[in-house]
């Protein structure tokens, strides 16, 4: 080789890594990265003429290719389709064994791919418009102990081959991009680490919060009942009625916290199902509505339906939760009393149930996680509104579930009002069977 084709060599190995390193240092994600990098190598590194990255998936498997590029590539998405296994072709080989390899001609090539699964090489073939290389090269990814795949490059033309010069090159660049794929899993597991770690600090913030809450309603009960077993005091009957009424509303608040966690528990593990029956919204609203106003002297619950509101394809016993839920947040974020009015609109697509209260009302920033699980409205006013932090997010499974959407408006110090609609498909005509 003369000095000046080893001095052509150099700048041209120097080019491509200036390139490749600059791409590198990128913080696009990792597809992408391989993309530009290949991209770059194609057009830096003359031998050169199309490239893959096989990066291996360990819970598949299989090897699948990423960054292709090149010139002689006709189809690259008959490519991306490509499955390979442990072992196979001159991909399964490299990463093996750890090293490079060379191929300069084709019964080379075709003794090297002699285990390719048919359906692989009809894509191979397919990719390069029935073209065959003549002339290949592939490196291990390897960092820090840990396999990720194999970089590997091909030349069509007779007149194109890589040499041994080329193969040490190109396990520099397969180290290159090793280091970013080791670089990006690191990455990854520290971001699940911390995603992980987050949760279960609130899981455990949640368990406290529903450790707190439950116990409070269970401790009045302990208190009213055991205040009525003494023996030794003689309660006046309206006292006796006050103290079976305040033992009765708490029962109710601890069995709509139970229904909200075993329902949250069914969403978790993908079990909630509904028993759809016609239903008459406003009839179920209101008995809904009288239950819940045994629960406030300050508040005002009124209920609002059309004559001729329809008949809705639903779930009884969910709906009424729902508004359950709805109502119960209502009174609790209005704390000095007031008007919860519930109404029913029926719409061109969809029937909407909205409950407003006049109550301390949500800042902007509140609404946007309101129906995340656990999450708790901070009162402005300082009072704390007691519950699980399950009610709106079970509101809104129930609702989805039902094909329909829940939302709110609100702002602070002018009450807030919730939605939810039920889509027309869900609906039949209103019939009197009365």
């Amino acid at each position: 080789m003369s000095r000046s084709q080893s001095d052509e060599n150099i700048r041209r190995e120097l080019n491509t890594l200036t390139e490749v390193s600059k791409t590198l240092i990128t913080h696009a994600d990792l597809p992408e990265l391989l993309d530009a990098v290949m991209e770059r190598i194609i057009n830096t590194f003359t031998p050169a003429e199309f490239g893959v990255v096989f990066i291996w998936y360990p819970q598949e498997n299989v090897f699948r290719p990423h960054g292709i590029c090149g010139k002689g590539i006709q189809n690259p998405q008959i490519l991306k389709e490509m499955r390979l296994r442990a072992g196979e072709a001159i991909t399964g080989k490299v990463y093996e064994c750890g090293k490079a390899m060379l191929l300069n001609s084709p019964a080379e090539i075709a003794e090297i791919q002699s285990n390719i699964n048919p359906n692989n090489l009809e894509k191979f073939v397919l990719t390069f418009g029935g073209e065959s290389p003549h002339s290949m090269v592939a490196a291990q990814l390897c960092a820090d102990d840990h396999k990720y795949g194999v970089l590997f490059l091909g030349s069509l033309k007779s007149s194109t081959t890589f040499s041994n010069r080329d193969l040490k090159f190109v396990e520099t660049l397969a180290d290159l991009i090793a280091l970013v794929v080791d670089r990006v899993r690191l990455e990854t597991e520290s971001t699940e680490t911390n995603v992980a770690r987050q949760a279960e600090l609130l899981r455990a913030e949640a368990m406290a919060t529903l450790s707190h809450e439950l116990r409070t309603p269970m401790a009045s009960i302990k208190g009213y009942s055991t205040a009525l077993l003494l023996e030794d005091i003689s309660w006046p009957k309206e006292k006796e009625q006050e103290f079976l009424r305040l033992i009765d509303e708490e029962c109710d608040n601890l069995q709509t916290m139970i229904n909200d966690i075993l329902t949250s528990s069914l969403l978790d593990v993908g079990q909630l199902s509904l028993e759809l029956e016609p239903v008459r919204l406003e009839r179920l609203t209101q008995e809904v509505v009288r239950e819940m106003q045994h629960h406030t002297e300050i508040h005002h619950l009124v209920v609002d339906f059309p004559d001729d509101f329809p008949i809705v394809n639903a779930d009884p016993l969910r709906i009424k939760q729902v508004i359950r839920n709805i109502i119960d947040n209502a009174i609790k974020y209005s704390p000095t009393g007031g008007l919860v009015m519930v109404r029913g609109e029926v719409r061109l697509n969809d029937i909407v149930i909205s409950i407003s209260d006049q109550g301390v009302g949500i800042s902007r920033e509140d609404l946007i996680p309101l129906f995340d699980k656990y999450f708790r409205v901070k009162s402005p006013t300082g009072y704390h509104v007691p519950g699980t932090g399950l009610g709106l997010p079970v509101a809104r499974a129930i609702v989805e579930a039902h094909s329909g959407r829940i939302w709110a408006e609100s702002n602070v110090g002018e009450g807030t009002a919730l939605f939810f609609s039920i889509p027309s498909d869900g609906l039949n005509p209103a019939i009197d069977n009365e």
